[in-house]
C-alpha cells in the first residue's frame, strides 16, 4: 500500500515542483498541496501516507462541515482537527448551510456539496499559494464512476473514469491542480493500512443507505460483482487504463483531422 502510493507520489512530485503557485498569489506558500480530509478512512488514510512518505512534500489541511450529520458531522471535524494539531500540519475549516444552497440553487445536495467545497479550495489555494488539492479518490470510486457514467449514457470520455490529476473542478480560472494519489488503490488495501497501523478515522452512517446511486452500486451491485470476479476491481483498474489511452488517442488522431481539413487537404477514411 505505502509502496503504490509511492510510486504514484513519485509520478506527482515533479508536476508539482514544476506547477506554478496560484497566479495572484505572493509570498511563500505555506505548503505545495492542499490534502481534502473528511474524516472518513479514505482521506484519513490519505493524511497518513503523505505523513510518512519520503522524501516529504509539504501539505496542509482542509476539512468542510457541511452540517449535513449533525453530531457526526462535529465528531469528524474534531477529529481531523486533533489529528491536524498532533502532526504540526496547518488547518483549515470551513461549515456550509448544503441544504439551504441546494434549495436556492435547484440542484442536489451531492452536486451542492461539490460545489461549495471545490469552490472553497480554489480560494484557499489562491489565498496560500497551495499548487494543488488532493483528494482520496480510490479505485473503488473509479469504478463506481464508471458505471454510473454507463447508466447516464456517457460516451467514451465519461468510461475512462477518473484521473490521476485534471483540473480543479467547479473553479473556473483557478490554476490548481486535482490530485487523487489513491485513485491505484482499492478500499480493501486501504481498510487493511489503516487497521494495521490502528489509524483513527471516523465512519459516516449514511454510507450504509442505498439512497443514493453510488451508494447503491457500492452496497448492493458491488457484492454481485465479487462473487462473480472476487478480483474485478482490478480487471476495471486495466480497463480504465486502456481506455484512457485510446482516448487520447482518439482526441489527437480528431484535431490532426481537422487541422488538415482548415487547410482544406481531403482526408480519405479506410473502408
Amino acid at each position: 500500500m505505502q509502496r503504490r502510493f509511492a510510486d504514484t507520489m513519485t509520478e506527482m512530485r515533479g508536476l508539482i515542483n514544476e506547477w506554478s503557485a496560484p497566479s495572484g498569489f505572493s509570498g511563500e506558500p505555506e505548503a505545495d498541496v492542499l490534502l481534502a480530509v473528511s474524516g472518513g478512512i479514505d482521506s484519513m488514510c490519505m493524511a497518513e501516507l503523505f505523513a510518512a512518505l519520503e522524501p516529504h512534500v509539504p501539505f496542509a489541511l482542509a476539512h468542510c462541515n457541511f452540517h449535513l450529520r449533525g453530531e457526526e458531522s462535529d465528531g469528524d471535524e474534531a477529529l481531523v482537527a486533533d489529528w491536524a494539531r498532533e502532526h504540526s500540519v496547518p488547518l483549515h475549516i470551513t461549515s456550509f448551510d448544503t441544504e439551504k444552497y441546494a434549495s436556492d440553487n435547484g440542484i442536489s445536495i451531492e452536486m451542492a456539496a461539490r460545489e461549495l467545497r471545490y469552490g472553497w479550495f480554489a480560494q484557499l489555494c489562491s489565498q496560500h499559494g497551495y499548487k494543488a488539492v488532493a483528494v482520496a479518490h480510490n479505485a473503488n470510486d473509479n469504478a463506481e464512476t464508471l458505471l454510473l457514467n454507463l447508466l447516464r449514457g456517457s460516451g467514451l470520455k465519461g468510461v475512462t473514469g477518473m484521473s490521476l490529476t485534471s483540473p480543479l473542478p467547479c473553479a473556473p480560472g483557478s490554476d490548481a491542480l486535482l490530485l487523487r494519489p489513491l485513485l491505484r488503490c482499492t478500499r480493501k488495501q486501504i481498510e487493511g493500512y489503516m487497521f494495521a497501523f490502528r489509524h483513527s478515522y471516523r465512519e459516516d452512517s449514511t454510507n450504509a443507505v442505498s439512497d443514493y446511486k453510488r451508494n447503491r452500486i457500492r452496497n448492493e451491485v458491488f457484492p454481485i460483482f465479487e462473487k462473480i470476479n472476487p478480483s474485478f476491481i482490478r480487471t476495471l483498474i486495466a480497463v480504465f487504463d486502456d481506455l484512457e489511452w485510446e482516448f487520447y488517442f482518439y482526441k489527437a488522431v480528431l484535431m490532426h483531422i481537422n487541422r488538415l481539413r482548415e487547410r482544406n487537404v481531403e482526408v480519405i477514411y479506410p473502408e
